[in-house]
């Protein structure tokens, strides 16, 4: 069967576009939670929307599983190659097929990298909100997937937030438009259906997105505090003052010193936290409620406030933040990055038990945090090359994990469930929920083609029945037909 398969792939990609060499194929045995690997049966790299089609069509002939991958970002193994299956590489895929200013939209090909749009866009003052740490090198395919979100989440939302329709390819191969340009729509929300789905339903061939103006001023301060508690418990106060930030960040003392080492944002390298809050939007009311924030802050009892005095100092500020996740790479060979979310009114509660944790275990924990919607980000050190070391470490996130969901909180915020979560999620849902969701991924993609072995843990959900229709979506009970 996978000869005959490569067979039919070789009459549709050139030898340069169809990998199958070990060599060729040892790049794309994990994305960024290299803890997984897995090494596919082989890569295939389209580079047009219908050469995407042929594939996925090809896959759903001859039974054999794909994964989407874009810059393999990911960190939940989301994009880990599947045994015996194929990856579809969409890095070339990276057209701006238009870019609308009067209507404030672009439509993007999936392997758009996110600053991309608003490179393209700032010309006419507009930007795409959705900012990841890895924005200058994620793709929209990937965050449409992942639902992805970033420091400014808290006032902007996600990425669903931002995408108004798809044209996606299903995995029996047919194609479907979801959404429209418009705001106003009276339809189910497809678009909400495939955005987050991890790959689960297929793949996305055209994106349509939101731009937004971008604001006139910002204004940004950075607060630092002796404990992390504390700090937690300022974003807190922020929130209750009824504030709206842009973004409120966390860093811990570790996170604090990788970042420093690695790009030199300035940062009191004695803070066991810092707090990065941004104001945004029209001058007036970004001024007025500077006011307010800056009573807030120096109330919440920090031992130093930065406040940006340009653009320079602003950048200098943000360039430590998103560095972070790759900085402490200077400080440990290997790490596991969790992305559970608590109540902010408990962040401050569950910074603190995370340090307890890191302490029983002997492991340390550098924290960095979406404090605004209460997104905690631990990296979890270890040295790989231990024996039993990874094992400790994925024990000290599983109850990182439980604090999450004790706390009333979520076990991902934005990296998704992929390979590393598959495990936590019948304890943050109940039988029937997971059935359900068993249930609709079984109707759209009946032989679980698309990125197989992802999200679900193990074997099926008990007590599911599936409805067959003529359409993978009728299947699932979102369209009805005459």
């Amino acid at each position: 069967m996978s000869a005959a398969f490569l067979d039919h792939l070789r009459t549709a990609f050139p030898p340069d576009r169809l990998l199958t060499a070990p060599a060729a194929l040892a790049a794309y045995e994990s994305d960024a939670l290299t803890a997984f690997q897995q090494r596919p049966l082989a890569v295939v790299i389209p580079v047009t929307q219908e050469e995407v089609i042929a594939a996925v069509k090809a896959c759903h002939r001859f039974g054999v599983p794909f994964v989407a991958r874009g810059s393999g970002t990911s960190l939940s193994g989301g994009s880990l190659p599947i045994k015996d299956g194929i990856v579809i590489a969409l890095n070339r895929l990276n057209r701006i097929l238009r870019l609308d200013p009067q209507q404030r939209l672009a439509v993007v090909e999936p392997g758009v990298i996110n600053l991309d749009i608003t490179r393209a866009a700032a010309p006419y003052g507009l930007l795409f909100a959705p900012d990841p740490s890895s924005q200058p090198v994620c793709t929209i395919g990937g965050n449409v997937a992942f639902n992805s979100g970033g420091a400014h989440c808290l006032k902007y939302g996600m990425t669903t937030n931002h995408v108004l329709a798809l044209k996606v390819v299903l995995p029996d191969g047919e194609v479907a438009e979801l959404g429209s340009d418009s705001l106003e729509s009276v339809e189910a929300d497809y678009v909400g259906l495939f955005g987050g789905s991890e790959g689960l339903f297929g793949i996305a061939l055209e994106i349509t997105v939101q731009l937004l103006p971008k604001p006139e001023v910002y204004r940004t301060l950075l607060a630092a505090y002796r404990s992390l508690e504390a700090a937690g418990d300022a974003v807190s106060s922020v929130i209750a003052s009824g504030l709206l930030p842009g973004a409120m960040e966390i860093m811990d003392h570790l996170s604090i010193q990788a970042a420093e080492a690695a790009v030199h944002p300035g940062y009191p390298l004695d803070a066991a936290a810092l707090l990065i809050v941004e104001l945004e939007g029209e001058r007036a009311q970004v001024e007025a409620e500077w006011q307010r924030l800056q009573a807030v802050i120096h109330a919440s009892g920090p031992y130093l406030v930065k406040v940006a005095q340009n653009e320079e100092e602003r950048a200098k500020i943000w360039k430590g933040r998103k560095s972070a996740f790759s900085a402490v790479g200077r400080l440990s060979p290997d790490y596991i990055v969790q992305d559970g979310v608590v109540p902010r009114r408990r962040l401050g509660e569950a910074l603190a038990e995370i340090e307890k944790l890191s302490a029983k275990w002997g492991i340390r924990v550098a924290n960095v945090f979406h404090a605004g919607d209460g997104n905690l980000h631990p990296l979890i050190m270890f040295d790989g090359r231990e024996p039993g070391a990874l094992a400790r470490a994925e024990q000290l996130a599983s109850e990182i994990i439980d604090l999450c969901i004790r706390l009333g909180g979520s076990i991902t915020g934005e990296h998704g469930v992929g390979m590393e979560k598959r495990g936590y999620l019948p304890r943050q849902f109940s039988a029937s929920d997971m059935a359900a969701m068993w249930a609709l991924r079984k109707a759209i993609d009946p032989a679980e083609l698309a990125n197989r072995g992802k999200v679900f843990p193990g074997d099926a959900p008990a007590a599911q029945a599936h409805h067959v229709g003529s359409h993978p979506l009728e299947r699932a009970g979102v369209i009805a037909r005459e």
